[in-house]
This record gives C-alpha cells, sequence and structure tokens, in this order.
C-alpha cells in the first residue's frame, strides 16, 4: 500500500456509521456494572491470617525457662546432639 493512499483509506473507514449493540439511554437496557467476588480460599487465608496476628513471634515460656535453667547452671547440652546437629547444618548448606 502506498502511504499517500492513507487518505483514501480513512475517509472509508471514517464516513461509516458505527452503531453500538445496546442502547444505553434505554429505560430497560441493563447496566454493566462492576462486580467483585472473593474466592473460598481466598475467604480462608484472610482468617488465617488475622489469626496468625494473635500468635507470638516467640514462645516466651520456653525462653524464660531455658534462661532460668542457664542461670541456676543446671542447663545441659548433650555433646553427641549437638555434634549431629552441626554437621546436619553444615552438610545442608554445602549441598
Amino acid at each position: 500500500m502506498r502511504v499517500g493512499a492513507y487518505n483514501q483509506v480513512s475517509q472509508i473507514y471514517g464516513s461509516q456509521k458505527i452503531s453500538k449493540g445496546y442502547n444505553t439511554n434505554a429505560v430497560g437496557a441493563a447496566s454493566t456494572l462492576d462486580k467483585i467476588s472473593f474466592s473460598n480460599v481466598g475467604k480462608d487465608m484472610q482468617v488465617a491470617k488475622n489469626a496468625l496476628k494473635n500468635v507470638p513471634d516467640v514462645r516466651e515460656d520456653k525462653v524464660n525457662e531455658i534462661k532460668t535453667s542457664i542461670a541456676n547452671g543446671t542447663y545441659q547440652v548433650s555433646p553427641e546432639s549437638f555434634a549431629d546437629k552441626l554437621v546436619a547444618a553444615f552438610a545442608a548448606k554445602s549441598i
């Protein structure tokens, strides 16, 4: 197509009357409204999120129990358990 023919094409398309498929001024015409709906999964997630807001991040009773044991000198750590956990953590990071 030639660049000069653009005016001819625009005249053809510009002269046609565009009709809508519906009448917006009619009394009985259905209006198009935006609607929003949430799934049950979204509602359940919101309930869970609100429940988690009320749960503390730190279990103060456990922390205080361990602090008291350390202060009294009664806190005991198994060397074998500590070594196993240390090796497992090292192996998990090196892979």
